[in-house]
């Protein structure tokens, strides 16, 4: 097993750990949210989040138990975001992970509770004293998140996503879309896994929120491509469904040889804005090799 490997292994037990035990037992009422919320967040997904968090942390020498917290709070607005994905009214998804997405695993109104609980709960965590040496330090770690999650971020490009079935994009109004979609809680996880540790100067940080940036767009260019191109099986979730569904994708508007190129653009640019930071990026840098060349 590659260092890499070890280390990634490491971190994904660690936050399936960590998440564990900051979700209620299922036994504890009310019993049934409680058992959705576990099935939606545990044993599944690559903890792409988390690990990003993980990194940057060991830019600034950030206490790992304090990265642990931030990570696993992105994690639970990353699992919400799912569960509402897949609902009737958004993408109507029956697969996520391998496994019965939450409302048919359970109903939709579950499901919708699930996500409204766990965005909750995701704020809970990073409230909690004692994730760094410095209140304000944390408050501006609670509006990052935030303001990812919100209408600027996260949702906000979903709603775009929604408004944009049928229609024909250009690259700016593509990008601008998942910039936001999918891109911020990214863009959040690396901020957020820094601010665990020692101070950086606004240069550095410069430096690791673009690249954030183009892992986040490479996440996505990638994603279109294993949509168009890998089977249900192996992705875990419906293959196919954005052509079926008359989505705009990198893949529809650039085709596939082209959207590959993109990802490895992006993957380039991502290795070029850590230059200067020194051996502690490498684990930044081995994730987006890990984002771009996925098969999953």
């Amino acid at each position: 097993m590659s260092d890499f490997q070890a280390w990634m292994t490491e971190r994904q037990g660690r936050v399936e750990l960590a998440l564990s035990n900051a979700l209620s037992a299922a036994n504890i009422a009310p019993m049934r949210l409680h058992d959705a919320m576990r099935y939606a967040v545990l044993d599944g997904g690559k903890r792409v989040r988390p690990l990003l968090a993980f990194a940057s942390g060991e830019l600034t020498g950030a206490d790992i138990s304090r990265v642990e917290q931030a990570a696993i709070a992105v994690e639970m607005i990353h699992a919400y975001s799912l569960v509402h994905d897949d609902m009737p009214a958004m993408d109507n998804d029956v697969l996520r992970r391998g496994k019965p997405t939450v409302h048919v695993e359970f109903d939709e109104a579950t499901a919708l509770l699930v996500g409204d609980a766990l965005q909750s709960r995701a704020f809970e965590v990073l409230s909690q004293p004692g994730l760094t040496s410095d209140a304000s330090t944390q408050v501006q770690m609670l509006g990052i998140l935030a303001a990812a999650s919100g209408s600027h971020g996260m949702a906000g490009g979903q709603a775009i996503d929604l408004e944009s079935v049928g229609k024909t994009l250009e690259l700016p109004e593509l990008e601008f879309m998942h910039i936001l979609k999918t891109g911020a809680l990214i863009r959040a996880s690396v901020t957020l896994g820094a601010l665990c540790g020692k101070p950086m100067d606004e240069v550095a940080m410069n430096k690791i929120d673009h690249y954030a940036k183009c892992v986040g767009l490479a996440f996505q260019v990638v994603d279109d491509v294993l949509d168009s191109e890998a089977s249900t099986a192996t992705l875990g979730k419906t293959a196919g469904k954005d052509a079926a569904q008359n989505k705009p994708t990198y893949v529809s508007l650039l085709g596939l040889a082209r959207a590959r190129e993109l990802a490895e653009e992006l993957r380039t640019d991502a290795h070029a804005a850590l230059a200067g930071l020194g051996s502690d990026s490498t684990r930044l840098k081995q994730l987006a090799d890990y984002i771009v060349l996925r098969k999953y």
